[in-house]
């Protein structure tokens, strides 16, 4: 559906994030467990809206839309919400919110800028925002408003990847562990690695080291049924737990999380493992609570031994860190968001700049065709140059006046400005009749339709 120039289009946003609804209900009205690109095909089917966008991801449902008419938007997208997901709207309405206009450009730029996730500073929102988009407009659900909202929302997150340290640093244990592990051997291409037990934090590191391209994983678990089923998860292979020595003794990396008691990997084993002479380093990381690794293993020559605290401790300074940068990346929002209220204030414009443009290209035509008589002698070229020449006349009358229009300072002024010119050229009547004499050719001009 296409909206007429001379209607008022409204950004509007509904949605469910973290921050109103539970992780049980977010998984209810997720989309991206199906495909987005459908939602918005089937939204787009049932939706007034000219334009639409369905950004989905594990903390998020959200829908973006370009509408003449909010109230209906909202009704529409709640209507749309529980026909898609089979769901009664009661369950969600009361988890749901909504924006509109610069407000909703703003929680989008600061959603793409990683300001409002979960853990902020998450540098994998922004690409899941152009995902989003760039399914919504290979299906020809977007157009002029979300394009230049969206387009605005990924410079957003551009600049404040490139001009704050927002979304360095590791702010969780198992991504510090990988980024101690990158400190320690520079790239982790070609590494090999054991992880020793298979629960959840050992898989979430295992999955980190598997996508920066270490070689090898290798699992080993007292219950080999869950070190296949997380080898098989991270393209690994696993072993029998009574090997886990023999793994230790052909691995770079070591990853530890058992419920065990008491220590599992002694110093003597780490030892017998490693040899005397072991030419490159071992890096151990013992997420396990009680430790899982004996503290004097960390004596060891070439051996890298670190703990929970030590992880907890990187995470806690880096969380502080990109604190410290919010100020920053919120300033880059406020500045991005200035530029899209002033484009928006100048969409407003575009109604009577395109009657203004109207309206004299009327009186050109008019005129040339009141003195047609006159060019009857031309050859066509000639004709085809004097039609060129008055309207590039007519632009260059114009760009200045309309350039200033859309750029009038807040809308008062330029509803002020617009009523003028309105008023001034009769914008909104119908072309009056051409002058019957050529002493006045620009009084009562007509149209070529007349």
């Amino acid at each position: 559906m296409e909206l007429g120039v001379g209607i008022d289009v409204h950004l509007f946003l509904l949605g469910v994030s973290h921050r109103t609804a539970s992780v049980d209900l977010r998984e209810r009205l997720d989309f991206s467990s199906r495909d987005v690109g459908a939602a918005v095909e089937a939204l787009a089917a049932r939706s007034s809206a000219a334009e639409s966008v369905v950004l989905s991801t594990c903390n998020r449902s959200e829908i973006y839309v370009a509408t003449a008419d909010p109230a209906r938007a909202r009704e529409e997208l709640v209507a749309f919400l529980s026909n898609y997901h089979q769901l009664p709207p009661d369950v969600f309405l009361p988890h749901l919110f909504t924006y509109d206009d610069a407000a909703a450009a703003h929680h989008l730029f600061r959603v793409a800028a990683g300001l409002d996730s979960l853990v902020v500073g998450e540098p994998q929102v922004l690409g899941q925002v152009k995902e989003a988009f760039q399914a919504a407009a290979a299906r020809h659900c977007t157009g002029p408003l979300l394009n230049k909202t969206f387009h605005l929302a990924f410079g957003v997150g551009k600049r404040v990847r490139n001009e704050t340290a927002l979304g360095e640093g590791a702010v969780s244990v198992s991504f510090a562990a990988v980024s101690l592990a990158r400190k320690i051997f520079g790239k982790l291409h070609g590494r090999r690695v054991l992880v020793v037990g298979a629960g959840e934090i050992s898989a979430l590191t295992a999955q980190h080291l598997r996508s920066h391209g270490v070689a090898e994983i290798v699992i080993t678990s007292r219950t080999a049924a869950h070190a296949e089923a997380l080898a098989a998860e991270v393209s690994g292979r696993a072993v029998p737990w009574s090997e886990m020595t023999a793994g230790i003794s052909r691995a770079d990396i070591v990853i530890t999380a058992t419920g065990s008691q008491r220590p599992i990997i002694t110093r003597a084993a780490v030892a017998a493992a490693t040899g005397r002479r072991r030419p490159d380093p071992l890096f151990i990381i013992d997420i396990a609570v009680p430790r899982d690794v004996d503290p004097s293993v960390a004596e060891i020559e070439q051996v890298f031994l670190y703990n929970v605290d030590d992880l907890q401790n990187i995470v806690q300074e880096n969380l502080a860190r990109r604190g410290a940068e919010i100020a920053r990346a919120e300033a880059i929002v406020a500045d991005e968001l200035a530029r899209f209220t002033a484009w928006q204030r100048s969409r407003r414009a575009i109604p009577t700049v395109v009657a203004l443009r109207q309206r004299f290209d009327e009186i050109r035509r008019a005129e040339l065709e009141r003195l047609d008589g006159r060019f009857a002698g031309l050859p066509p070229e000639a004709r085809a140059r004097v039609d060129e020449v008055t309207r590039l006349i007519v632009e260059k009358l114009l760009l200045e006046p309309t350039e200033q229009l859309k750029a009038l300072p807040d809308e008062e002024t330029q509803g002020i400005y617009t009523e003028a010119v309105n008023r001034l050229f009769r914008l909104g009547d119908a072309p009056a009749d051409a002058a019957e004499n050529d002493t006045a050719p620009l009084r009562n001009p007509r149209s070529r339709d007349d």
